[in-house]
Order: C-alpha cells, then structure tokens, then sequence
C-alpha cells in the first residue's frame, strides 16, 4: 500500500506547476474609452427611461438625418407598460474619437419578463469637443 502511495504523490507533484503563471498585465485604459463608455450608457439609460429629450440632445446631426421622426418617436416610447432594460459589452476603438459598443435591448410586455425580446445591435459614440461626446448611431 504504501508504494501505491508513493506514485500517487509523486504524480500529484508532478502535475503541478513549478511556478505560476503571471498575471496578464492590464493594458493602460484609454481615458476617451471611459468617456465613451459613459456617454453610451447616458444615452441608453434615456432611452431605458423613455427620456427623449435627453436622447435627442445626445444624437449627432448625422445621426438624426438617418432615422425618420417615427422612428425616433417609436425608438423612445415603446410602450408606458412596456418594461425595458439594456446590456452593453466591451466596445472598440474604431478610430481615435471613435467607439463601437455591441449592446442589447430588451423589452418585455407585461407579464413577459421572463421571455423578454432580444434585440442586438451595437452603438457608436463619437467625441464632438473636448470634453463631448454624441451618438452618431443608434442601436
């Protein structure tokens, strides 16, 4: 028994690392990407609070040439029962200034949260100043 012991901790030894694995340095956060993220989530959370006014002052000129006035109107108010949330993942520098984040709405009708609707998209959010940045494409 006692040799059975033996090989059973030496292979248990031998399984483990000599030394263990650093630690992936975390890559220096881009400051403009807090920004952006920000801004992104500002815009989502008017939209999730049917807060138009504050979601239209966010848009870029561009961004509001491309949409009709329904649709904007549609986009903000889908309904006062309908309950709405959102999920933003990591977004991308596009170029500098410019950021993509993958995000996903969710709507649920009464007494449909458990199976609510999915919808993916992504939103890009571009720096208009300084200090400023806009939506410069809807989700």
């Amino acid at each position: 028994m006692k040799p059975m012991c033996a090989v059973l901790s030496a292979l248990l030894l031998l399984s483990l690392p000599l030394h263990a694995k650093p630690r992936p340095k975390a890559a220096a956060q881009d400051p403009n990407y807090i920004s952006a993220l920000a801004a992104a989530d500002h815009f989502l959370h008017a939209w999730q609070t049917q807060d138009r006014e504050t979601g239209l002052i966010m848009l870029t000129d561009a961004a509001k040439h491309q949409i009709s006035e329904d649709h904007l109107q549609a986009f903000f108010s889908p309904g006062i029962a309908t309950r709405q949330a959102y999920e933003i993942g990591h977004g991308k520098q596009l170029r500098p200034g410019r950021y993509a984040f993958p995000v996903t709405l969710l709507l649920a009708a009464p007494g449909k949260e458990r199976n609510p609707n999915r919808r993916f998209s992504q939103i890009i959010v571009i720096r208009t100043s300084k200090e400023d940045w806009a939506i410069d494409k809807l989700p």
